[in-house]
């Protein structure tokens, strides 16, 4: 009998037995299910994350990132998260969401000039935000982008939580907006790729379990999993959990070193609103599978996306998942594994 026909047998016969076991135990019959072979390899992959799902309209929407914000709605279901440095040194997040589109997003907060940079590279994404400076936003009605601002759409679509307070209280009803989105035909991009591709790492990296990534008034922790196959987020000790109860973090956490520097806004008390700058080169770090790489980055027009190679010049994949990128112009610190003397120990994946 071929290998291919041993293997389809295998299969059903197992699948013969989780049938039966679930009757009996259904609990039990989803750990059995877990040791099945993945059979989800045909099914179709974003282009942005590798995670599974199709290829769809862009989505990106601006979050608040303080501890009065958590748990943020949403976060688990997107693509890419950026993570950014606003005024006073705190960071608020640019999630993009393309694969699938939760039913709320939130709290959303204003736009900032570093936004339109970062957007660029995905063509005409649909824009959702709080508000903006007066200052900035001519600047943004004159982006290539579809501008669906709060001051431009009803309450239905840009509720307010009662459970949660001002100014961390509004939330995007975001199945509802695209809804809307669609029926209206607004030209809207389709993710594709961008820049990175998906695949096995490099051969290269240190070991870690875990790193920090600092600006000038918070930090973020992320800690690899063996057992979830992922970076897990906390800050200042705490875990971060979402408003579903999921436990946040990546399977690729990008550590992008840039110029960060004054921009020509102000916030409403005279706080200088910083600029990001992710056009042009650098270095960083690329986190996969319990290893921190390093690397260059580049991105020679803001109609291109980042690509990224190791110091030798090699691309470097990205493992399939939800991707974090953080924007920081500070080292990050990182925590090698200790020598391995237990024979039981767990060591990073090796791909």
């Amino acid at each position: 009998m071929s290998s291919r026909k041993i293997l389809v047998s295998g299969v059903a016969l197992a699948s013969i037995a989780i049938v039966a076991l679930a009757m009996i135990n259904p609990l039990a019959s989803e750990k059995v299910g877990s040791f099945l072979p993945d059979m989800k390899k045909d099914e179709p992959r974003n282009s942005l994350s590798g995670r599974i799902g199709s290829d769809g309209p862009i989505l990106a929407v601006k979050i608040d990132d303080t501890a009065a914000a958590r748990p943020q709605a949403g976060l688990e279901d997107a693509d890419i998260i950026y993570i950014e440095q606003v005024e006073g040194g705190l960071t608020r997040l640019a999630a993009i969401f393309s694969s699938k589109i939760p039913e709320v997003i939130g709290p959303v907060r204003s736009a900032r000039i570093s936004d339109l940079e970062i957007l660029e590279q995905f063509g005409r994404v649909a824009f959702a935000y709080s508000g903006a400076q007066s200052k900035l936003l001519p600047v943004i009605a004159g982006a290539n982008l579809e501008n669906l601002g709060a001051q431009r759409q009803s309450p239905v679509i840009y509720s307010t939580d009662p459970l949660r307070r001002s100014p961390t209280a509004m939330m995007l009803q975001a199945q509802k907006l695209m809804a809307n989105v669609a029926e209206a035909q607004l030209p809207i991009a389709i993710s594709k790729p961008i820049g990175w591709s998906f695949g096995d790492r490099p051969d290269t990296g240190t070991a870690i379990t875990s790193a920090k990534v600092s600006w000038p008034a918070t930090s973020y922790e992320v800690n690899w999993s063996t057992t979830e196959k992922r970076w897990l987020l906390s800050q200042k000790g705490m875990a971060n959990f979402s408003a579903a109860g999921v436990h946040l973090g990546p399977t690729t956490f990008v550590i992008q070193l840039i110029s960060i520097t004054d921009s020509i806004y102000r916030d409403k008390v005279g706080g200088v609103t910083p600029f990001s700058e992710t056009i042009g080169t650098g270095k960083g770090f690329i986190l996969r599978n319990g290893r921190a790489i390093a690397a260059t980055w580049s991105r020679p027009t803001g109609d291109q996306g980042t690509t990224w190679k190791t110091l030798d010049g090699e691309e470097i994949k990205f493992a399939p998942g939800q991707i974090w990128i953080a924007l920081t112009d500070k080292e990050p610190v990182f925590t090698p594994v200790a020598v391995i003397k237990n024979e039981d120990a767990t060591a990073p994946d090796s791909k």
